[in-house]
């Protein structure tokens, strides 16, 4: 069997950065990898050069990542992908998928993918997951074919409304949603 086509899109949450780069060797070894950058996911920050992580994706995939709404846009009506993974998604992000806006790469390339009926599937990466994006998340948890990947608190102590994705089972996920069905336990 070919491998999957996996669109990975990542969006402004620089300090997970890291994370996803510990499990990129995986993830483009067990898929055909298509790197997705939001705007914001571009820009300089603490944790390092936005032209450092869109290089290093670039590399890791084979192949030039898409990085505006105009090289997003196709993306859906040529079918170009099987799963669409946003990791990390931001509570931005969520906002925007739970109410349709699509003003990214990235929310371009969810809303033309989900036209289609194809899964995506979503990392949490949020400060305020157990606050103001929980609304959000609860909305996309049932939302025909949208999955997450499992999530739970990352610092509870410090940290107490804050939820990251399980970096490590992003793979099995992407592999679930293609199934049509959601990883669980969905709260890890």
């Amino acid at each position: 069997m070919d491998k999957l086509r996996l669109g990975l899109a990542l969006t402004g949450s620089y300090c997970s950065f890291g994370k996803l780069q510990a499990v990129l060797p995986q993830l483009c070894d067990a898929f055909d990898v298509l790197p997705i950058f939001s705007e914001n996911a571009m820009k300089d920050s603490r944790f390092g050069a936005g032209a450092d992580w869109l290089a290093l994706l670039s590399e890791s995939a084979g192949r030039l990542p898409v990085t505006s709404v105009a090289q997003a846009e196709p993306l859906g009506p040529k079918g170009m992908l099987d799963v669409l993974a946003i990791v990390p998604c931001t509570g931005n992000t969520l906002a925007k998928l739970s109410l349709g806006v699509t003003d990214s790469a990235v929310t371009m390339a969810a809303k033309g993918h989900l036209r289609n009926g194809k899964p995506l599937v979503i990392g949490v990466s949020t400060n305020d997951g157990l606050a103001a994006s929980a609304e959000n998340i609860g909305r996309l948890l049932v939302r025909k074919n949208v999955y997450f990947v499992p999530f739970g608190q990352d610092d509870p102590a410090a940290k107490p409304t804050s939820l990251s994705c399980r970096y490590e089972r992003i793979a099995d996920a992407v592999r679930a949603a293609y199934e049509g069905r959601q990883l669980q336990p969905v709260l890890a």
